[in-house]
């Protein structure tokens, strides 16, 4: 056996006493990243969930608008009521664009599931397989 053969097995030894420590390391860098993302949707679907709270109030007090209007309408024939659903009209529109900012910020948390750190789990899984990210996009 020649020098460089004895260093060869002394390296692929030591990459092979190597490989747990790696192992862990990949797997606590897989958890860090599926936390971030887990908690990161959560937050987007919990700021769209606030909105359509903060439009359900004000949809509950255009309610109580629109039955003042009503009433000053019936009771009286005066301008009264044309204010009040000027004032009811303006709540209506607040409430359009909270629904609408509210369904947009639910739009990027969801699906909730961790996707990114599936795929990096899946590129992971290949690449201990041996497969190229190429070669296994090619199988689908």
């Amino acid at each position: 056996m020649s020098k460089s053969t004895t260093e060869e097995r002394r390296s692929l030894g030591s990459l092979i006493s190597s490989l747990p420590g790696l192992v862990t390391d990949l797997l606590k860098a897989e958890f860090a990243n599926l936390q971030r993302e887990i908690v990161g949707k959560l937050k987007a679907i919990g700021i769209g969930v606030a909105f359509f709270v903060v439009a359900a109030v004000l949809a509950f007090f255009m309610l109580g608008v629109l039955l003042a209007a009503a009433v000053l309408g019936f009771a009286t024939i005066m301008p009264g009521w044309a204010a009040a659903l000027t004032v009811a009209g303006i709540i209506l529109v607040a409430i359009i664009v909270l629904v609408l900012i509210g369904v947009n910020r639910l739009k990027h948390g969801v699906p909730p599931a961790p996707t990114e750190t599936i795929e990096s789990v899946k590129d992971d899984v290949r690449a201990i397989k041996g497969l190229h990210v190429s070669d296994a996009e090619g199988t689908r």
